[in-house]
């Protein structure tokens, strides 16, 4: 196995990915099979995964991944109630460049319910662009996340339309990327022979190691923002909670999705705890950024009260 090779994570985790991409040694063997139990000519596309989630019949539609599916849809709704929450904070510093945030996750949730869930099913035409507009929205979502980390330090005024242009421009940039890289490495489209491995080399890059850069990036400037320019450490702890969910959905999803599959028999994978984590790990992004920005928004209501004060003093009881 090369470097940038999906053999050995599709073999253990059921990605959407893995139904597109092109590999000549892509079974997975049993304890009691053998190669010769396979024509290897009739699976010309797809890694086989050694366990993964049952799918159910819904009014004679297949559904894939239902514990999955149901964890996104939480997702909706918790992502929906951070948005109308960040719109609340009138004067919040980054409310807007937070708030852009938040809607490319639920846009990514969105896509991820299509393409975990068999909207579009693996196999079709439109599959393969499906899965590249996923994780063309992830990869948005992380450049973005770059940006807002560097926003704490005040380099640029919030909310003007400089600062949402950079916001907007990062994630266009890290979304055509993530698409580009993705699509050309599903469709492997190469002249020479239609039934060659796709090179997912520049996929591997892309989105574990250009991605993980931008997430760490973010990690740190929230690190030295919530503990050498305001002194929060409540701020601080929500970062480093957010990363060890974040860590922890990773390692559950690559390195164990197999034994959890099989632990549970077929009813869940490493799919639906990855997506539990990251859940939890968007929500510390939100309670960070709403713990740093307490002072300005009780100075605004402080403001408030004291217009209203003033109001009152114009009558005389």
């Amino acid at each position: 196995m090369g470097f940038g090779d999906f053999r050995s994570i599709c073999s253990k985790t059921p990605l959407p990915l893995c139904s597109v991409i092109k590999s000549s040694k892509h079974l997975v063997l049993g304890a009691h099979q053998k190669v010769e139990d396979f024509d290897t000519k009739d699976f010309r596309t797809g890694v086989l995964p050694k366990c993964y989630a049952r799918s159910i019949d819904v009014a004679n539609t297949v559904v894939f991944q239902i514990g999955n599916a149901f964890v996104n849809i939480g997702a909706l709704g918790v992502i929906m109630f951070m948005i109308y929450s960040t719109r609340q904070k009138y004067t919040a510093i980054g409310r807007s460049e937070y708030g852009f945030f938040f809607e490319l996750c639920l846009a990514l949730i969105c896509f991820t319910l299509v393409v975990d869930c068999g909207v579009s099913p693996p196999g079709s035409d439109s599959y393969p662009y499906f899965v590249a507009v996923q994780i063309a929205f992830a990869g948005a979502c992380c450049w973005t996340m770059a940006v807002l980390g560097f926003l704490g330090f005040r380099f640029w005024e919030d909310g003007t339309r400089k600062s949402m242009a950079l916001v907007r421009g990062m994630a266009f940039i890290g979304f055509i990327i993530n698409f580009l890289v993705a699509v050309f490495s599903f469709k492997a489209w190469k002249a020479v022979d239609s039934y060659a491995e796709s090179n997912t080399t520049g996929l591997f890059v892309v989105m574990y190691l250009l991605n993980a850069i931008a997430i760490f990036l973010y990690i740190v400037c929230q690190l030295i923002v919530s503990l050498f320019v305001i002194n929060n450490l409540w701020a601080a702890g929500a970062v480093l909670l957010g990363l060890f969910f974040l860590v922890a959905g990773q390692v559950i999803t690559y390195a164990f999705s197999d034994a959890i599959c099989v632990g549970v028999k077929h009813y869940l994978d490493g799919l639906f705890f990855g997506s539990l984590c990251n859940i939890f790990a968007l929500m510390m992004v939100y309670k960070n950024w709403d713990m740093t920005t307490d002072d300005d928004l009780e100075f605004s209501v402080s403001v408030n009260k004291g217009n209203e004060l003033g109001f009152m003093s114009d009558f005389n009881f």
